[in-house]
């Protein structure tokens, strides 16, 4: 199994960035895709919760109206489309599947590495 996450880079407050989690090994549709986020120094926190066949979605609060989780189960990939960036933003981004309902990090079934994502004010 692998997630490989991408569109990560820098962009201005106020802008936006679309992330891409693909997965391989595994199907989409049978879990649950989620993006977390670990600013520079901090832990790493949940951002959004899509369930397995695309119908519910959840948001921390710091993201909600601005963040968005769109899922593509016949091309086995999550997105992250980040709008109104703001500088608080900046993080690594991780991607990962679960078939628990739970959203914490030891829920995780698989994740993806890493893509950084740099919000400039």
């Amino acid at each position: 199994v692998q997630l490989q996450a991408s569109g990560g880079g820098l962009v201005q407050a106020g802008g936006f960035l679309r992330l891409s989690c693909v997965g391989s090994g595994l199907a989409f549709r049978n879990y649950y895709g989620l993006w977390f986020r670990q600013p520079p120094g901090k832990e790493r926190e949940f951002v959004a919760r899509i369930n397995q066949i695309g119908t519910s979605t959840d948001y921390a609060d710091s993201v909600k109206g601005r963040f968005t989780i769109p899922k593509n189960n016949a091309e086995n990939t999550v997105y992250l489309q980040m709008d109104y960036l703001r500088p608080e933003d900046t993080a690594d981004y991780y991607c990962a599947v679960t078939g628990r309902a739970g959203r914490s990090i030891g829920d995780m079934f698989y994740w993806g590495r890493g893509t950084l994502v740099t919000v400039s004010s």
